[in-house]
C-alpha cells in the first residue's frame, strides 16, 4: 500500500533522552534558570528547539537564539551520541528494504547532526534520503522538512498516495497533514497521554512489531 516511508528520528528510530535533556538543562543553566529534572524535560524531545525555548520558556528572540547556541555547544560534542537505537528498529528497517520500500528520515533535528547519528549507529545504509532542519532556522517546521524530503525522493503529486509518515509527537502528525499524507503515531516514543489521538494520527501503534506489520499490510 505504502511505497515511501518517512521516519522521524528522535523517539521513533532512536532514544535520545539522555543527550537532549542534558543539553536543554545545560542551556537553561546558562540563563541562571532553575532547570527541571531530566525526567520532566522529556516533554521537549521532538519539537524544534525554537519552540521549546521561545514558546515554553517564554524567551525573547535574542535569548532564544543564545539558548539554542548553548544547547548545540554541548550537543555537537557530547549530546548527539548520548543516544541509542530503539529495540527492533534495525530488523524492521531491514525487512522494509527487503520488501522494496523507499525509506527517508524527516526530522526537526539539524541535518548535519542527523547524518552523524545515523552513521554512528549504523542506520545510514537503510535510507534513500536523509532530511533534517537547517542550523540557520530556514527549514525548521516539520512540514518544511517533510516537503524537502519528498522533493529529494523526486515524488510527484500522484505519488503522495503511496507515502506515509511515522512519528511519535503531534508535530509529526501536523506536518504530515500539511503535506497531505497520512501519519502513523508510535506510542513507544515520547508523546504525552492522548497527544497522538488529539493531533489526529491516522494510525497508532504500540510497538515496533506492530509498526512493521502495519506498513507491510
Amino acid at each position: 500500500m505504502y511505497s515511501y516511508i518517512l521516519f522521524d528520528l528522535d523517539g521513533t528510530l532512536t532514544d535520545p533522552q539522555e543527550g537532549i535533556t542534558k543539553c536543554i538543562q545545560y542551556a537553561l543553566k546558562a540563563f541562571h534558570m532553575a532547570p527541571e529534572s531530566l525526567e520532566e524535560l522529556k516533554k521537549h524531545i521532538g519539537p524544534p528547539l525554537y519552540y521549546t525555548f521561545h514558546n515554553y520558556y517564554h524567551m525573547n528572540e535574542e535569548d532564544t537564539k543564545k539558548a539554542i547556541e548553548k544547547y548545540r555547544e554541548r550537543f555537537g560534542e557530547v549530546g548527539l551520541f548520548e543516544n541509542k537505537v530503539i529495540s527492533g528498529i534495525i530488523p524492521m528497517l531491514s525487512h522494509l528494504k527487503e520488501h522494496g520500500k523507499k525509506l527517508a528520515v524527516a526530522t526537526s533535528k539539524p541535518e548535519v547532526y542527523t547524518m552523524r547519528i545515523l552513521e554512528k549507529f549504523q542506520l545510514l545504509p537503510y535510507f534513500d534520503v536523509i532530511c533534517g532542519s537547517t542550523l540557520d532556522g530556514s527549514r525548521d517546521e516539520k512540514a518544511d522538512v517533510m516537503k524537502e524530503a519528498l522533493k529529494r525522493l523526486e515524488l510527484t503529486q500522484k505519488d503522495l498516495a503511496h507515502v506515509i509518515m511515522v512519528g511519535d509527537r503531534k508535530h509529526d502528525i501536523i506536518g504530515a497533514q500539511k503535506c497531505g499524507v497520512p501519519c502513523i503515531g508510535v506510542r513507544f516514543g515520547f508523546a504525552e497521554h492522548g497527544e497522538l489521538e488529539e493531533a489526529g494520527a491516522d494510525y497508532i501503534v504500540d510497538t515496533v512489531e506492530e509498526l512493521e506489520k502495519l506498513i507491510l499490510s
